[in-house]
């Protein structure tokens, strides 16, 4: 049914629970054969027309355009509301029951903006879970469905980096690349560039560098161009990690710099949070003589993840690194306990992430003599790196992996291991 047939229906079942004739409702302003033709869907009233209808059948407005009353709609946008404020805040389980409830509301069939928006923050708390695949299923049904311009990009956006996330690197260039030559697409805006951010991160992933280069120069050009603070941001960001990616650490500190100063101006606390992780990873990556500094910061983040709306994953990711800095700063046993807390907390989709921890124990052990349980890790970062598609992070890993092998006078599996690193870099 159109939405003509549906308002021309609602008019209809309402004028007969109130015993009216066509001839009576529309008397005097109206003719009885308009009000035939709207209730058949033949003619879509004008808003003027919908409204002195609502008032003579004495009901609301609300109800013939949607289909729900007016406490009704009031109902479904304040639990709406609270399911942002959940996600918001970090509370990501409590965001995704509320979604979840929300779509089951029967009245909320017929809101299609309502409706899209539910689905799409119910994707998002997904993704923010872990689950990536749930994320994924929610935001190819919502693709296919006409949306505003924004909206496209938004989902086209978190459907990138969800398959990014879950390792599935060519997806996630797909769709990327899709919505930025689709000839329809909008002019380069906030939303289009910080698409581009995690298209460029799907590349470096994937190893492609020098497309990484050309496109990371193409971003900051828009967002220049744009002078808007969440463009200059995204573009600067992900400059700073193509320059890491290819060996050029200081200018990638200078440009997460850069980023790190707008966003501290004008980020929301999530989003800060997150980028004071990745800034200081750089940090480590750059200038280890800082590793006590960067530490600290990270021990400080802890609070700061808890109350933000980071997901599971990321929050795996910040104890992951803390663990990393504390070992390089001799803090072992607090090493082993971070790192063995970040591993419990990464679902079985980030497998990466989960061969990072996991590798980090087998050094910290190692350096401690602790042998049988840093071979143990070893195994298990191998269980962890093996069924991950070829791509710069796992050659790294596989790389990193090789080299505590040698270290721990296993040849045999680090030749091994060596050799997976140079597949997986595709050589």
């Amino acid at each position: 049914m159109t939405t003509s047939d549906l308002v021309g229906l609602r008019i209809k079942t309402v004028r007969r629970q109130r015993g009216l004739s066509q001839a009576q409702l529309a008397h005097p302003e109206l003719s009885d054969s308009y009000v035939s033709l709207i209730e058949s869907g033949k003619r879509t009233p004008t808003p003027a027309v919908l409204e002195l209808l609502a008032q003579k059948l004495d009901c609301s407005l609300s109800y013939l355009i949607n289909g729900v009353t007016a406490e009704q709609m009031e109902d479904i946008e304040l639990a709406l509301g609270y399911a942002r404020l959940a996600l918001e805040n970090g509370e990501v389980a409590e965001a995704r029951t509320r979604y979840t409830e929300l779509l089951a509301n029967n009245n909320l069939t017929g809101l299609t903006a309502l409706r899209q928006e539910t689905e799409f923050g119910l994707a998002f708390a997904a993704q923010a879970s872990g689950d990536f695949d749930g994320a994924i299923a929610i935001l190819l049904r919502l693709s296919e469905e006409e949306l505003p311009a924004d909206r496209r990009v938004e989902i086209a956006s978190n459907l990138c980096r969800a398959y990014r996330e879950s390792e599935r690197l060519t997806e996630a260039v797909e769709v990327g690349e899709q919505m930025l030559s689709s000839t329809t697409r909008p002019a380069w805006n906030d939303l289009l560039v910080e698409l581009g951010a995690g298209l460029l991160a799907a590349y470096m992933e994937r190893g492609d560098l020098l497309r990484a280069r050309q496109f990371a120069a193409e971003l900051l050009n828009a967002a220049d161009a744009l002078g808007t603070p969440r463009s200059i941001v995204a573009a600067n960001w992900m400059a700073s990690n193509t320059a890491s990616a290819t060996g050029h650490a200081e200018e990638a500190l200078s440009f997460a710099e850069r980023a790190m100063a707008v966003q501290l101006e004008t980020g929301q606390p999530g989003s800060i949070a997150r980028m004071r992780l990745a800034h200081a990873r750089k940090r480590l990556l750059a200038r280890p003589q800082e590793a006590a500094a960067v530490r600290d910061v990270l021990r400080g983040a802890i609070v700061e993840f808890e109350q933000t709306a980071t997901s599971t994953v990321e929050r795996a990711r910040l104890l992951v690194e803390l663990a990393r800095a504390e070992c390089m700063t001799g803090d072992l046993d607090e090493s082993v306990e971070h790192a063995d807390r970040g591993r419990g907390l990464v679902p079985n989709t980030a497998s990466a992430l989960r061969a990072e921890a996991e590798l980090l124990l087998a050094r910290v052990y190692g350096s401690v003599g602790r042998m049988d349980q840093a071979e143990r890790q070893l195994s298990s970062v191998r269980d962890s790196l093996s069924p991950l598609p070829d791509s710069r992070r796992s050659a790294a890993t596989w790389y990193a992996t090789a080299e505590t092998m040698e270290q721990l006078g296993d040849s045999d599996g680090a030749v091994d291991a060596y050799q997976r690193a140079l597949a997986c870099a595709g050589l």
